[in-house]
Parts: C-alpha cells; sequence; structure tokens
C-alpha cells in the first residue's frame, strides 16, 4: 500500500484537494483519497511537490505511422500533407514495429494510459497485444468511389476479426471527403449491429467545406487528382458537417478530430442533432499541416465534451498530451487548469467507454497517477517548464 500526497489533488470527479492524499494497493487501485492529513508525511506519505492528476487519455493518436517522425515538412496545407504522405515509401517492417514500440514507449514516460488508435492495417496489433496501454483501435476505412465500398469494407471486418482477443475496437470512416455513401452505410450498420464507437476526421480545412458546398476547392482538386469519378457526385451545398453526420448513428459515441474551421453554429447545430458526440483537438497537429487553431471558445460556450489528442509522428514533434495542453494554454490562457484536465482525463475515458477504470481519481478505479511539476501553484496554471512524471 502506498500514500501519494502532493501541494493539490484534481480528482477530476470533484473539486481539486490541498494537499490530500491518495491511498493505493499494490496493483494500483485507489483505496481512499482523503483530505489533508496531521501526520508526519515525510514518514508515512509520498510528498511531491506539484498537483497530482490522473492519466492522460491520448483520444486520437496513429501509432501505425510511427516512422514518418520528421520526414513530413510543417505547414503546408493538409491537401499537400495528404499529398507527401502517400508519395513517401513505408520502410521494412521491422523498422515500423520498432518505431510502433519506440511511440508507445515515449506515451507512456508521458503520462498517457490509455489511446484511441487510428489503424489501416494490423502492424500495431503485435504491441497492443502486450497491454502496456490500454487501447481501442479504430479500424479507419476510405473509398470514395461507391463500386470500392464493398470490398474495403469487407477488408475492414477482417482487420477487425485479426485484431487480439479482448481489446476494445470499432470500424469507423476516414472523413467525409473520403467516404462514400455506400461505404458509409456498411459502417452505419456494423456500428449498430456490434455497439461501436466512431471517430472522423472533421472540418480539418476550408477546403474540405468547400468541396461539400461548390464542389471546388483543395480537397476537390486532391481528389480529383488520385484518379477519382466525380461525374455522379453532387455537392450538398452545406458544410461537410452537415452534409455527412446524419450518416452517422446518434446512438454511437462520436469523435469528431481536429475541427480546425468548425465555427460556432456548426458546433451548436451538431449537438442539436447527435447527443453522443465528442470533439478531439489535436493542436500542435493543428500547427504542423495549418497552422491555425480550432475556436476554443466557441466550444466552451456550446459546454461540447472536448478531448485531446497527439495525432501521429507523421503531423507532430511529440506524442505527449501535456505539450497539447501547453500549446493551448498558450493560444488560449483563458482556459483554465481545471478545464484542461478535464478535456486530457475524464472526456476521453467517457468517449471510449473506460471511464469505470480510467478518468477521475475515485475509489476501486486503477486510473494511473501523474504528478504535474514545476507548474505555477500560485496561479495554478501550466508553463512551458511543466513535466509530467508517472507515479502509478
Amino acid at each position: 500500500m502506498r500514500k501519494i500526497t502532493a501541494d493539490y489533488i484534481y480528482p477530476i470527479s470533484s473539486e481539486p484537494l490541498k494537499n490530500g492524499v491518495i491511498v493505493i494497493n499494490d496493483e494500483g487501485i485507489i483505496l481512499d483519497i482523503l483530505p489533508c492529513l496531521d501526520m508526519d508525511i515525510s514518514s508515512e506519505v509520498e510528498y511531491y511537490e506539484g498537483i497530482i492528476c490522473p492519466g492522460f487519455i491520448n483520444t486520437h493518436c496513429h501509432l501505425e505511422l510511427s516512422f514518418f517522425k520528421g520526414l513530413l515538412k510543417e505547414r503546408t496545407g493538409l491537401d499537400v500533407f495528404i499529398r507527401d504522405i502517400l508519395a513517401l515509401n513505408r520502410p521494412d517492417l521491422d523498422v515500423v514495429h520498432q518505431s510502433i514500440k519506440d511511440a508507445e514507449e515515449e506515451m507512456l514516460r508521458n503520462g498517457i494510459v490509455s489511446v484511441g488508435d487510428i489503424s489501416n492495417g494490423n502492424t500495431t496489433y503485435l504491441q497492443k497485444e502486450k497491454r502496456n496501454l490500454k487501447y481501442h483501435t479504430f479500424i479507419e476505412l476510405f473509398a470514395f468511389e461507391p463500386k470500392k465500398s464493398k470490398e474495403v469494407f469487407e477488408n475492414g471486418v477482417r482487420l477487425f476479426k485479426e485484431s487480439p482477443e479482448g481489446l476494445s475496437k470499432s470500424i469507423t470512416p476516414h472523413a467525409p471527403y473520403s467516404v462514400s455513401d455506400e461505404l458509409f452505410k456498411l459502417i452505419y450498420d456494423f456500428t449498430v449491429k456490434t455497439n461501436g464507437i466512431l471517430s472522423i476526421h472533421n472540418q480539418e480545412c476550408e477546403g474540405e467545406n468547400d468541396l461539400f458546398k461548390t464542389k471546388t476547392g483543395t480537397i476537390y482538386e486532391r481528389i480529383k487528382s488520385w484518379g477519382n469519378d466525380f461525374s455522379e457526385w453532387k455537392p450538398t451545398g452545406m458544410n461537410s458537417l452537415e452534409s455527412y453526420l446524419n450518416k452517422i448513428p446518434k446512438e454511437a459515441n462520436t469523435l469528431l478530430v481536429h475541427n480546425t474551421v468548425s465555427t460556432k453554429e456548426d458546433i451548436e447545430w451538431a449537438e442539436k442533432n447527435h447527443k453522443h458526440l465528442y470533439w478531439c483537438s489535436c493542436p500542435n497537429a493543428n500547427l504542423y499541416i495549418e497552422n491555425k487553431l480550432p475556436d476554443y471558445k466557441a466550444f466552451i460556450e456550446a459546454d461540447a465534451k472536448i478531448t485531446i489528442g497527439t495525432d501521429s509522428y507523421a503531423s507532430n514533434w511529440s506524442l505527449s498530451v501535456l505539450d497539447e495542453m501547453k500549446t493551448i494554454s498558450k493560444h488560449a490562457p483563458q482556459i483554465t487548469l481545471d478545464t484542461l484536465l478535464l478535456w486530457a482525463t475524464k472526456n476521453g475515458a467517457e468517449f471510449l467507454n473506460f471511464d469505470k477504470e480510467l478518468g477521475t481519481l475515485e475509489k476501486g478505479k486503477s486510473p494511473g497517477i501523474n504528478l504535474l511539476y514545476s507548474i505555477d501553484l500560485n496561479n495554478l496554471k501550466i508553463t512551458s517548464e511543466t513535466k509530467v512524471k508517472r507515479l502509478v
């Protein structure tokens, strides 16, 4: 049994405790959370300077792309980024597996306990089977042309069945511009049948909206350049979010990822039309690709449930939820530490359906315990110098 204390404990499920004490057993299960005790902390409990919070939830990663680290140019825009990522040669399988292992070890060091991971193949299965992190695998499908939908879906079902036994997974669409109505329908039916959860890249750039509104723009030109047949495809006259959200089961937990150009009106409309929405922010990837960040004020005013993701090494400098929080705090300093930690822990655990174990510091849970140190304790703010240490 261990007793751990710090300047502040942030359970997330309740108000912060000053000098509180967490009691855990040898398996990392929380036995109790106590207010400040009158005891000799040097001998009876472990004391740390900083704040204690649950382990972080990374709701959006592409672990299989870890070998791309440092290979893609920054701030080229989404359409060029997609072009470049498809043009690069894939390395030998042993290099891919080693990069996956290294990426997972970095996430562990950075206090991440669970990951919503996008997979287009099976290269991550070997590492996930070790259960060092709690994963949900999103088997991601894309096929713009309807005639390819059945084959692509059947391959997705094969990958679903190949996933190591006991690991959480679902089949999900890649993005509104890369999935035909026929493929959306196949995913819809499979999601309902398996009680699955979904993740989709949403409104990463204005070109995505332009495609659906007027059949113009950078994404339209990029899809055409791959030889796709646009002759039967009709624009909706609406932005991408309004054009596809009704193709997703309303009862399924659904993560909209990036949301770089989502407006206040987009968010409010979506919240009214889907009661199980979560919005994933990957700010460093947004800066890496588009050099633009979402309108956090609009999300907060809409009381949207925000989660945090790192995206992949193809579009980031690190795999650290804390680094994402630092970027948000730098560009939106009005966002409180309480809110950032809610996004980094509880909301993600709820979305992934891992909240019985993870996301908050409560009796009976084993959420992992992180220490944030080199923090501004007077104002309860993270700074550029703040670091994370995994205590449990």
